[in-house]
């Protein structure tokens, strides 16, 4: 995919298309990185960048449960929510990279069998962080917030990444893409023991 976001037609294509640049940002940040510095944390924070793929597959999931009324009884785990932020030990970069291709398909399953994205979705009342005076977001609304969301936390794993190895974002995507190398941009090269993902 290409550094903008295609020209489509209609709304609903038009949403699902930036959502879709989205996660390819957070993806490419994952580009040629092995698993161990996929899960290192080289910031001040406790951010990584095979963590914030993981929150933000489970975050896509959590709302998409949202739109369908498909919640769980037993309210928000603040030891799930951590979780979903560490990339363990026991997993691979490969393997949250997959899930997340699985979540992105689950969506567009999902937005695909609803007709009008001004569908009612209610606000759960459970959750600390959701507002008490809103009784209803849209299909529409959840969307945007969706791709509001994977942007933020893209511009956060653009910055691990740069703290791991020097990788930025559009030498990243040339070398991704096989963009030719040309006076204003050189693709990302991978040095030492790092593979191509």
């Amino acid at each position: 995919m290409p550094g903008n976001v295609p020209a489509v037609e209609g709304e609903r294509a038009i949403l699902l298309a930036y959502l879709s640049q989205q996660r390819y940002g957070l993806r490419l940040t994952a580009y040629g990185l092995t698993d161990d510095q996929a899960r290192s944390v080289p910031t001040r924070s406790s951010l990584s960048v095979g963590g914030l793929i993981k929150h933000v597959t489970a975050m896509e999931r959590n709302w998409m449960d949202i739109v369908l009324q498909r919640r769980s009884s037993e309210g928000p785990n603040v030891d799930k929510y951590r979780d979903d932020f560490t990339m363990t030990a026991e997993q691979t970069l490969q393997e949250i990279l997959d899930d997340y291709e699985r979540c992105a398909a689950e969506t567009a399953e999902i937005i695909a069998g609803i007709a009008d994205l001004g569908q009612p979705v209610p606000v759960p009342k459970d959750v600390p962080w959701f507002p008490d005076d809103v009784d209803a977001w849209s299909v529409r609304w959840v969307l945007l917030h969706l791709i509001e969301e994977i942007a933020r936390h893209a511009g956060h794993a653009d910055i691990v990444r740069e703290h791991v190895d020097g990788g930025t974002m559009y030498p990243i995507m040339a070398a991704a893409e096989n963009w030719p190398d040309s006076p204003w941009l050189e693709r990302w090269r991978p040095t030492g023991d790092q593979r191509i993902a």
